[in-house]
């Protein structure tokens, strides 16, 4: 019997690496795709908790919401200069833990025709000057823009 070349070897050592590079490639691609959708997944509101404010809403990223005494059910006064102290909340996809209601939340269209998502029919804001998760700098300014505690934010008005 007759010994391959070393060449033989070569070649099939380099059709093995070609293999085994195509199959990392693919593995990195699916879990890229699923870390991207895990990400999606991510709630886009939470209940998170501070002293001397209690429990209050914040987007995905512990951001704090806010909502101003000023608006009503379904309607934002906060125009203009407003919110670029006051952005608005708004996400495409709406996720929430258990201890949150879905149908507490909703989405209205801003006189500007931007949408705005809502806690109990009223907007959600940021305060634009609160620049990491769990600042509440917002909280009480003017008397009439405050944090949201779910567990005692009024049904109405």
């Amino acid at each position: 019997m007759a010994v391959p070349a070393p060449r033989y070897y070569e070649a099939r050592r380099q059709e093995m690496l070609k293999f085994n590079v195509k199959i990392l490639i693919v593995l990195l691609l699916v879990c890229s795709i699923g870390m991207l959708f895990a990400q999606s997944q991510k709630t886009a509101v939470m209940v998170a908790t501070k002293a001397g404010v209690g429990s209050y809403l914040t987007d995905a990223k512990g951001m704090t919401l806010y909502y101003f005494t000023r608006d009503s059910k379904g309607k934002s006064v906060c125009t203009n200069g407003c919110t670029d102290i006051w952005p608005v909340f708004n996400t495409d996809t709406l996720t929430l833990p258990s201890s949150l209601k879905k149908a507490d939340f909703g989405q209205i269209t801003r006189p500007d025709g931007k949408k705005q998502i809502t806690f109990r029919g009223y907007p959600l804001y940021y305060y634009s000057i609160d620049k990491k998760a769990g600042d509440t700098n917002g909280q009480g300014i003017g008397n009439v823009w405050f944090v949201i505690n779910p567990s005692n934010f009024p049904t109405g008005k």
